[in-house]
């Protein structure tokens, strides 16, 4: 069993900067790919960005050149850095870990860009 805690989420204004982290509760970049998912009201949870075991990254055309996946395996934390928000990036952010055979998700996180 993995537990993933986010934290880092808040309310920003419009072209400000947030970055959010996902502790992972033992060891497991190495066997899991891990992602950040968001998901607004009335919306489809959408992958935004992940990161893989061998640390090839992939994003969402609508957050490429303003979001960055990053990992810090010493302190089984994932890292969404965020810049350049927009409105429509309000959301609940949801870390994932997703291995061959196990899938576990965090609490999730709320970005609220508003002005």
């Amino acid at each position: 069993q993995v537990q993933l805690v986010e934290s880092g989420g808040g309310l920003v204004q419009p072209g400000g900067s947030l970055r959010l982290s996902c502790v992972a509760s033992r060891s497991i970049f190495g066997l899991y790919t891990m992602g950040w998912h968001r998901q607004a009201p009335g919306k489809q949870r959408e992958l935004v960005a992940g990161v893989n075991s061998g640390g090839g990254t992939n994003y969402a055309d609508s957050v490429k050149g303003r979001f960055t996946i990053s990992r810090d395996n010493a302190k089984n934390t994932v890292y969404l850095q965020m810049n350049s928000l927009k409105p429509e990036d309000t959301a609940v952010y949801l870390c994932n870990a997703k291995g061959f055979a196990s899938e576990y998700w965090g609490q999730g996180t709320q970005v609220t860009v508003s002005s």
